[in-house]
């Protein structure tokens, strides 16, 4: 088997949580109710560009945990 990056292994892992579903159509309700239409574009950018960063920083952690599993593995054997 070979060690896995993020191109052969991608999981939406974000849908399967309801909490996080929630605390976003939560936030994006709240952020509707901002009168200031290029103020309102512009936090909801802002907010999708962190979510962006933790979600490629939370699957390259996933991977690189998966990959030193592998190889822990591989030298048990």
């Amino acid at each position: 088997m070979k060690n896995v990056n993020n191109t052969n292994m991608h999981i939406n892992w974000k849908n399967r949580s309801e909490k996080y579903l929630l605390e976003l159509e939560c936030f994006l309700d709240k952020a509707q109710s901002i009168k200031d239409e290029g103020l309102r574009k512009e936090i909801i950018i802002q907010m999708l560009k962190c979510d962006k960063e933790l979600t490629n920083l939370a699957e390259k952690m996933f991977i690189e945990k998966y990959n030193s599993g592998l190889e822990e593995g591989k030298k048990k054997t």
